[in-house]
């Protein structure tokens, strides 16, 4: 049945989602979308088999949205991610999906934020929970939580709840949910404790398996370059400016994107047109010419447009959006390395985006190496090199007859020398395109990304829910004691998945755990935040409190409340009009 849907309007959706997917710009349900959607809809329980970056939020987010009863307050449907991370990603993609949909609300539950927040939220009512085991198991306990107009339950990436020592308090959790209800249960792997789970609480399941197919071609180098999404266009031109392309094909996820992007590369100088589904035939034929041809060297497309695009002369493919589907980047870097020729595949992907990084290594079996960005220093030296060589080519094949005459015109009647004729002309040639390359990305950016485990930003150390570890490095570890041990049945699965859970850090910065009788031991990075440390050791393990410490004995010191430095200055006043910081988010799919 899937294999014959091919567009959203063939799905039973309501006319408010039909509009977000089409403002979206999304052309066509990826295959875990098409498979998921119908039988959602009828209320059948699935087991879903599919790699992070396949579309699967929206495979859940859209049925849910479509059978919501906006009247009721009640919790209608419960999400259960591994991570916080995660947890709030589902949620702003449950917002962006319900933006005509007015009415709707869907609160984020997972540890590290303020409980007292989440009770606020609950008591004026939400529909759709998405939240981490163990929060939601906290709310359960307190009767802060009530489960009892449940209508869906959806475990997402069940895989990764086993492995981080959840799936016992994931099977606790749906014993506590009404027996009438649908649940979805998706997964990267199925191995047997997670196929247990289903057999208990699935009732027949529609079983969906997408496979993935990992040929990528082996001529194709591949890079990604890690930029927040506001410096993504400066970054793009950077990229632009060095790269020794011949053709170049840059992918985004929306028709719209598409557009935009073409129109602000040709306000930068740089030629270039969109390809998408809203074009006519004859338009989209005339852009591929053009390309073909070397009348056209930029174009940005979506995945739709560009099925069966094949120009020899493309040596790059640039994913501007990272998409979700591995199999579309499959595709996507195809289109570079034909006939045997070398290619280069560069993806942008920002800091939230690392998992959709590593879920499309895992697909394809392949390493992602990172690429510096290239430094304005060095597109500077690349501008003046080619200027060099063209100042080069002119004078050993033009006839500069007329032109020497000229110059030396200027030179008797100016009386200026032969160098600063030259140097005035050079200024005249590059007044247009300066040598010199600025843009607006901060100079410290490339070293916020570098920043270790342990060390935030000061926007990172306003909030303890920021995760604070980073993509890459060695750092230094610190042991630390914790009041669970064997007598309490935890394990080294349970301890990490708390941990990685409610301090942000990620499963592979957690070094050494090891199992006591009556206490365990575990290697964090050194540079813990004190507000991190201090709310781990509240947080439980097998109902008990991990109450962790340094092994040293030495604790972190709590930063002591004081007054600003407007306030210590004696400038009251400004204190007062210092504006209070806001959290941006953004709907993801």
């Amino acid at each position: 049945m899937s294999s014959l849907i091919e567009h959203f309007e063939q799905l039973a959706l309501s006319l408010p989602l039909l509009e977000t997917v089409k403002e979206l710009g999304y052309e066509a349900p990826s295959p875990i979308q098409a498979a998921t959607i119908p039988p959602m809809l009828d209320g059948c329980d699935v087991l879903g088999q599919a790699q992070t970056g396949t579309g699967k939020t929206a495979a859940f987010a859209l049925p849910i949205l479509e059978k919501l009863d906006l009247s009721d307050r009640e919790p209608q449907a419960l999400v259960l991610t591994p991570t916080r991370e995660l947890a709030i990603q589902v949620a702003e993609a449950f917002q962006g999906y319900a933006r005509h949909i007015p009415g709707f609300h869907v609160l984020p539950i997972y540890g590290g934020q303020s409980m007292s927040l989440q009770l606020r939220h609950l008591r004026r009512g939400v529909h759709v929970v998405v939240g981490t085991p163990g929060r939601v198991m906290d709310h359960l306990r307190r009767e802060t939580l009530s489960l009892a107009a449940l209508r869906t339950v959806v475990l997402d990436e069940a895989d990764e709840m086993l492995r981080m020592g959840f799936i016992d308090d994931v099977d606790w959790i749906l014993e506590q949910t009404p027996e009438e209800k649908q649940v979805a249960l998706f997964s990267a792997t199925m191995p047997e404790p997670i196929r247990r789970v289903a057999h208990r609480h699935l009732r027949d399941p529609r079983e969906v398996k997408i496979e993935t197919h990992t040929a990528t071609v082996a001529t194709v180098r591949q890079r990604y370059c890690q930029v927040g999404a506001q410096h993504k266009l400066d970054a793009l031109t950077r990229v632009l400016e060095v790269e020794d392309a011949d053709a170049i094909l840059i992918f985004v996820r929306t028709k719209i994107a598409a557009t935009e992007l073409a129109e602000r590369l040709e306000a930068r100088g740089y030629p270039s047109a969109a390809l998408h589904g809203d074009m006519t035939q004859a338009l989209r034929e005339k852009t591929i010419e053009q390309l073909r041809g070397g009348n056209l060297d930029i174009v940005v497309a979506t995945d739709v447009a560009a099925r069966g695009l094949d120009v020899q002369r493309i040596s790059h493919v640039v994913n501007y959006d990272i998409p979700y589907d591995t199999e579309a980047y499959i595709h996507r870097i195809g289109r570079t390395g034909r006939a045997g020729r070398a290619g280069d595949a560069i993806l942008f992907i920002a800091p939230r985006e690392l998992r959709l990084l590593r879920a499309i290594e895992k697909a394809t079996r392949q390493p992602i190496e990172r690429m510096p960005l290239p430094t304005p220093e060095a597109i500077t030296g690349h501008r003046l090199a080619q200027f060099k060589q063209q100042v080069g080519e002119v004078f050993s094949s033009q006839d500069l007859g007329f032109f020497q005459e000229l110059v030396a015109e200027i030179e008797r009647e100016q009386e200026m020398s032969v160098h600063d004729i030259a140097a005035a002309l050079t200024y005249l040639a590059q007044r247009d395109r300066p040598f010199q390359f600025e843009d607006a990305i901060p100079k410290d950016a490339e070293k916020e990304r570098e920043r270790p485990p342990g060390r935030p930003t000061r926007e990172g150390r306003a909030s303890r829910g920021e995760r604070f570890s980073r993509d890459s490095g060695d750092f230094d570890k610190i042991r630390y004691r914790i009041d669970v041990g064997r007598e309490h049945g935890a394990t080294p699965q349970n301890i990490m998945g708390a941990i990685a859970n409610e301090a942000g850090i990620e499963g592979r910065y957690i070094g050494r755990i090891e199992i006591h009788d009556d206490y365990s031991t575990v290697d964090l990075p050194n540079g813990m935040p004190p507000e991190i440390f201090q709310h781990l050791k509240r947080v439980r393990v097998r109902q008990h409190v991990l109450n962790i410490r340094r092994l040293d004995g030495v604790e972190p010191e709590r930063k002591r409340p004081g007054r600003s430095k407007a306030e210590r200055g004696g400038n009251r006043e400004a204190a007062e009009r210092k504006p209070a910081r806001r959290r941006s988010t953004q709907p993801v799919d």
